[in-house]
């Protein structure tokens, strides 16, 4: 099974008007706190905040599909899941379909996206640079 990568456009699409989509956010608590987190007052949901790896060690978070569970996700929740640029939320996306949730998306780019040619993120691509919602936590 492949991991679709989902546009953040389309990704908030989908969570503004299917209830069965969940947006998981696997960050770590200093990138919540520091960097922000997508706003989805509007849609009638929060972001779920589980951290694929755990600061500071970044050591894969062993309890992350149990974690998946007692937020909510079932087997036919869509699940959309963000990191900063992409490759961590398509790790976690990987081994939610590996633990019995078929419906897991990458939302490409992550919250940041890659840098620009300053070297700063959130200008190019991703959930800050495509003007979706987003606050401070």
């Amino acid at each position: 099974m492949t991991v679709e990568d989902i546009s953040p456009e389309d990704s908030y699409e989908a969570l503004r008007t299917d209830p069965d989509t969940m947006l998981v956010d696997v960050r770590t608590d200093a990138e919540w706190n520091f960097v922000g987190i997508p706003d989805l007052s509007a849609t009638g949901k929060q972001p779920v905040l589980i951290p694929w790896q755990l600061y500071p060690s970044m050591q894969v978070n062993g309890a992350f599909v149990e974690q998946l569970r007692r937020a909510g996700a079932t087997p036919l929740t869509k699940l959309h899941f963000l990191c900063r640029s992409g490759a961590r939320s398509l790790a976690a996306a990987q081994a939610a379909q590996a633990s019995g949730f078929p419906n897991a998306y990458n939302v490409a780019d992550g919250f940041e996206g890659p840098v620009d040619g300053d070297g700063h993120r959130g200008r190019v691509a991703g959930w800050k640079a495509s003007e979706l919602p987003w606050r401070q936590r």
